[in-house]
């Protein structure tokens, strides 16, 4: 095996900068490739050499695996590291890679293939004896054929890609009347995300834990389970909180996991960084659900409570290095929590959002705290690539400790100019059954009252406040109190503004006694009590946090309410910049509410557009393989009313 001394990175955004960051730490000359759109972004900044592969989306750059192997070779690069998503479960791309004499940081192609397919994975895992969610994980995929094994597992079902992961190609079924179009739909996202359209369908589990435990093996046929993490707090199938160990896992559960886990990997001749997914039900019974042949997003909690480098140990053990210790020496210290961070909206189904980046400050890392992001100030959020952010990791001595530092980073972070989870992420995080370790796939369904509360009219003292802080964050000359050490003889005591915020107008009269902006905060007394908001003015706004949200205030804008309200007017419109997949129906059309009307993706998701009431289609604004943008019409719909 040839020395490694400069490494590829064939991802994006966080998980490339990570992988960097070890190899960095290890010597090596890391190289970075990159889509036309991301000439610029983090990861290609961070890297010694930068490699362009052309076109916006993935399937024009990042999934393209001649293009990043010539890339290895125009940048010396004798090894490749395909993080997680794009190409990192891909037999081909392993096969390309050990063809044109590079070193592949992944398993052998013949582990991909064995556990790539979830089919496959579930065929093996039933000779091995591991117990099985009873579904079908045959080659027929049409239509009849899913609905006779849905009427034999019995509904609710879950429809999954099984080539691929991440919550992409996935679909809970509730109903047959549901099937066709919901199959449809998960095929199409699994053959634009993987490639791969194949799909399998199991028995959706009522109240089940997703645990699943990290393996790693060497070249010399040696493997170790690093302990255990709970994934179960998830939106849409994709996880959202995960931490290690799992609470309430005994040794005993710990240890038969891991054993099976690691016989898995063993049977199929693994090598590197895998995992293994279960579902553990109430009973403690637990089930095979696949194996990800590759690093997961959620190896840092890992990593906090083994003190151990999996990056590292993917470099070593790629170049033929033995795994430095037996299970029996395998740490456990602690606990660790780690939430994901999404340009999303949860108050809009958590649609992705796009957009450009006027505020991006993250929480200071430190003992017991470290932020993976792959992001910066200023950046821009596309619609062609998955909306993660980055990631928030604490670790404490035990849960509650681990749990209270998070809270600490969350109300440390922030981010203005687009929309994000973060205060989703909070409510989570702070929420008296995630306290209590009352976890369980359906957390957010459950507590969805709390944990996504209905926006509502901003109050009083929110204007107040918000025009107190705008006026005092104006540069100078631009408005009486600029030069913040309070009110000047000779200028108006009162200031009146019209503002503008989350679709919401005001006018607001500001007097000379306001709220202080120090710095960046504003301070408020109330009743001998002082409070403390972040406060700052990027681009023209002003971004508050208020209750554990980032507000955007502007001055109101008359001319560009009026066009908002016009764009809005007569059509369905996009919810945000996507492309057209599908377009279900033709002008004149008649359609009941409900009615699927045309397929938006975007962030490698489906959204479907449908009928709010029935009617007749009177215009379309969009073709199939249009890009549109947010707020644009797409269909205008002729109602009885």
């Amino acid at each position: 095996m040839s020395t490694l001394t400069t490494l590829l990175v064939a991802n994006r955004g966080e998980i490339a900068c990570r992988v960097m960051r070890t190899a960095k730490a290890m010597g090596l000359t890391t190289v970075a490739v990159h889509s036309a759109i991301d000439r610029d972004a983090r990861h290609s900044r961070e890297a010694d050499i930068r490699v362009d592969l052309g076109g916006s989306k993935a399937t024009e750059s990042y999934l393209q695996i001649d293009k990043i192997i010539a890339a290895a070779h125009a940048s010396g690069a004798q090894g490749i590291h395909p993080g997680y998503g794009f190409l990192s479960e891909n037999a081909g791309f392993a096969r390309a890679i050990e063809a044109a004499g590079l070193i592949f940081l992944g398993p052998p192609a013949s582990a991909i293939d064995a556990m790539g397919s979830k089919s496959a994975a579930k065929a093996l895992m039933e000779t091995a004896g591991v117990p099985l969610v009873p579904g079908y994980h045959g080659e027929a995929q049409d239509l009849e054929t899913f609905r006779a094994a849905c009427e034999r597992i019995g509904y609710p079902v879950l429809l999954k890609a099984t080539a691929g992961g991440g919550g992409k190609g996935m679909k809970v079924v509730e109903h047959v009347d549901q099937l066709a179009e919901a199959l449809a739909s998960a095929q199409r996202e699994a053959l634009s995300s993987f490639g791969n359209g194949q799909m399998l369908v199991e028995k959706y589990l009522l109240k089940p834990r997703h645990v699943e435990i990290q393996v790693f093996a060497d070249q010399q046929g040696h493997c170790l389970y690093l302990n255990e993490r709970d994934c179960s707090i998830q939106r849409r199938h994709q996880k959202v909180v995960e931490e290690a160990p799992a609470p309430g896992l005994s040794v005993e559960q710990r240890k038969a996991m891991g054993e099976a886990a690691v016989r898995a990997a063993q049977a199929i001749g693994y090598v590197g960084a895998g995992t293994v997914e279960f579902l553990l039900d109430a009973r403690g019974e637990f089930f095979f659900m696949e194996m990800n042949t590759r690093l997961q997003v959620e190896h840092p909690v890992t990593e906090a409570i083994t003190g151990l480098d999996l990056v590292a140990w993917q470099i070593r053990v790629a170049q033929g290095e033995a795994l430095p210790i037996s299970q029996e020496q395998v740490p456990l210290i602690g606990h660790a929590i780690e939430v994901r961070l999404y340009a999303e909206d949860p108050a809009n189904d958590f649609l992705p959002a796009t957009g450009h980046l006027a505020l991006y400050r993250e929480s200071a890392s430190g003992p017991g705290r470290r932020v993976d992001s792959g992001v910066g100030q200023g950046d821009s959020v596309s619609p062609f690539y998955d909306p993660m952010l980055g990631k928030l990791i604490a670790w404490g001595e035990d849960r509650e400790q681990a749990r209270l530092r998070l809270l600490g980073m969350l109300d440390e972070f922030a981010v203005g100019g687009i929309k994000t989870n973060l205060g989703f992420l909070r409510r989570i995080i702070g929420h008296p059954a995630f306290a209590a370790a009352e976890l369980d796939t359906g957390f957010i369904p459950r507590y969805q009252d709390e944990l996504l509360p209905v926006p509502g009219e901003l109050s009083d003292e929110f204007w107040q406040a918000a025009g107190s802080a705008f006026m005092q964050s104006l540069p100078a000359g631009e408005g009486p109190w600029a030069d913040t050490r309070g009110f000047r003889a000779g200028l108006p005591a009162e200031v009146s503004l019209h503002l503008s915020c989350n679709g919401q107008d005001r006018r607001v009269t500001v007097g000379e006694d306001v709220p202080r902006l120090c710095g960046e905060r504003l301070l408020i007394d109330h009743h001998g009590v002082r409070h403390s908001h972040l406060a700052v003015r990027r681009e023209g706004t002003l971004f508050l946090r208020w209750d554990g949200e980032m507000h955007g205030v502007s001055l109101f804008d008359p001319i560009a309410a009026v066009e908002a309200n016009q764009s809005h007017q007569g059509g369905l419109t996009a919810p945000m910049n996507g492309s057209i997949v599908r377009v279900l129906v033709e002008v004149g059309q008649a359609v009941e509410a409900g009615t699927q009307l045309v397929v938006l993706e975007a962030m490698k998701m489906e959204h479907s557009i449908r009928a709010p009431k029935a009617g007749v289609v009177k215009a379309l604004f969009c073709q199939e393989g249009e890009m549109v943008a947010e707020g644009c019409a797409l269909v205008e719909l002729e109602t009885a009313d």
